[in-house]
């Protein structure tokens, strides 16, 4: 209680500097760094087209899914960005979690299903494929979370019931009460939230990120476009909150992301 948490441990040892930017930044949008990668596809588009040759084409890989694998690939490899601030102290998380959203259809008007999962450091490309293919599927058919439930028993409160319980929420996560199957199932206490908006054909933009939860970064991906050059690239926008770590440990992680799926071999 209080100076444990279930999803992560306290950072000892910290420069002066960095322990007291939470008191100086209460707010994760408080310390808000925007920063943009220009991904080249060409060869991660081949390397999934290779990927696929055979596979049921429920276990097919897309380009997200390899986007999903650098990702995880950095944040174990890069750890500090893999932090995040909770009453007003830093925490190293215990384990690479990712949420992303998927559209039940490519419908105007159908539903956005979030997905969090945590990603392995030692799963393969193929075991990290098929999981997420099972997920989607099962959120698709009409799988309830317990997140969904209780999303769903707040709506039906009378709104300040809601406003009431979520500040409490809020409160016992900064004493660190909450319990480990509340926070394991919350898509908000993850390592990243990831928007693909490439996948319904529109381009990145920046996105805020949430006071609640433990969401130290958010990524918007943009849809795949021909360059000047003739070389297909995408965007991706993201929104980092830099009191866990400088914005240079950030930008050269992001820049990691980049350089693996451009020679997506590595991501194997």
């Amino acid at each position: 209680m209080f100076g444990k948490r279930p999803d992560g441990h306290k950072i000892e040892n910290l420069s002066r500097m960095r322990a007291f930017m939470p008191f100086v930044s209460p707010r994760r949008n408080d310390a808000l760094v925007l920063y943009t990668t220009e991904i080249e596809v060409d060869e991660a588009i081949a390397f999934v087209e290779r990927y696929n040759e055979g596979r049921e084409e429920n276990r097919r890989m897309t380009l997200f899914h390899l986007y999903l694998r650098a990702l995880a690939m950095a944040y174990h490899a890069r750890p500090n960005v893999n932090r995040f601030v909770a009453g007003g102290r830093l925490w190293q998380r215990n384990h690479v979690a990712i949420t992303f959203t998927a559209k039940q259809s490519l419908e105007d008007g159908a539903p956005m299903h979030t997905v969090k999962r945590v990603f392995p450091e030692d799963e393969t490309l193929e075991e990290m494929v098929d999981s997420i293919m099972g997920r989607i599927r099962k959120r698709r058919s009409g799988e309830v979370t317990t997140s969904d439930k209780e999303i769903n028993l707040a709506m039906m409160m009378p709104v300040f019931v809601t406003r009431a319980a979520v500040w409490l929420l809020h409160k016992a996560n900064m004493l660190h009460l909450l319990p480990k199957k509340m926070i394991d199932d919350d898509p908000l206490f993850t390592s990243v939230f990831i928007a693909n908006l490439g996948s319904v054909g529109l381009d990145a933009g920046y996105h805020h990120l949430w006071e609640y939860g433990t969401c130290s970064a958010f990524g918007v991906i943009g849809k795949v476009h021909e360059r000047a050059d003739g070389k297909r690239v995408m965007n991706v926008q993201y929104s980092y909150d830099e009191r866990v770590e400088d914005g240079l440990y950030a930008a050269t992680t992001m820049g990691q992301i980049k350089d693996k799926l451009e020679k997506p071999g590595e991501l194997r």
